[in-house]
């Protein structure tokens, strides 16, 4: 299969490498709105062109590396920047190809993990990305069977929508209500026994416990 020429594209993972930060910072400046809505959504993660992110550069204290953006289009070797969303080719992750395929996820995994389907144009984030004509040539190639309807939809930009990545928060344990604070006792030193129990069944509920010696 001839070479084909990919978008920079970059995760936040390639974003703080470019800036120097932590991965987590990345995705706070989105959060915050620093950094602008992602160029692409493909299998529930965010992408922005190379263009879109360096908008930051020289904004505030945030200065990309020259060296590592260097590197960066090295890795890249037909890379090029559409500078537009709108100019983006068709670009999808295994969620859209599985669709694509008539296939789930974990088949798609699997080819590739195996050799089965053609190689990842891009890998960003840890997470592979086609071009969406790459997998259909390669689907072509192997006689697979092409969900059409899922390619005219996403040629259209139409992505069915994912997910939510990451695990989701169990909702928090209910608690028994707690009894009222029993009343203030006083205890005498022949009283040593009842007041550790007395002292146990407090603290045990929950409430803190102020001694106050008495002559």
């Amino acid at each position: 299969m001839a070479e084909v020429r990919v978008p920079f594209l970059l995760g936040h993972a390639e974003i703080a490498f470019l800036f120097h930060v932590e991965r987590q910072t990345s995705q706070r400046w989105r959060t915050e709105g620093t950094l602008d809505e992602p160029d692409l959504i493909a299998s529930g993660n965010p992408y922005w062109l190379l263009s879109t992110v360096m908008q930051l550069d020289g904004e505030g204290d945030r200065k990309a590396d020259r060296e590592r953006l260097a590197a960066y289009k090295a890795s890249i070797p037909l890379g090029y920047d559409p500078g537009d969303k709108g100019q983006l080719p068709v670009v999808v992750g295994i969620q859209e190809a599985a669709r694509v395929l008539g296939q789930d996820a974990q088949a798609i995994s699997r080819w590739r993990n195996r050799h089965r389907i053609a190689a990842a144009d891009l890998l960003i984030s840890g997470s592979p990305l086609w071009l969406l004509e790459t997998i259909l040539d390669d689907g072509r190639q192997r006689q697979r069977t092409i969900v059409a309807s899922e390619v005219a939809a996403l040629r259209a930009g139409r992505r069915t929508p994912q997910k939510p990545r990451g695990r989701r928060l169990a909702a928090p344990a209910a608690r028994p209500p707690r009894q009222p604070p029993p009343a203030a006792q006083t205890f005498a030193s022949a009283d040593h026994g009842t007041a550790a129990e007395f002292l146990a069944s407090v603290l045990a509920q929950g409430y803190s416990v102020t001694i106050t010696p008495q002559p």
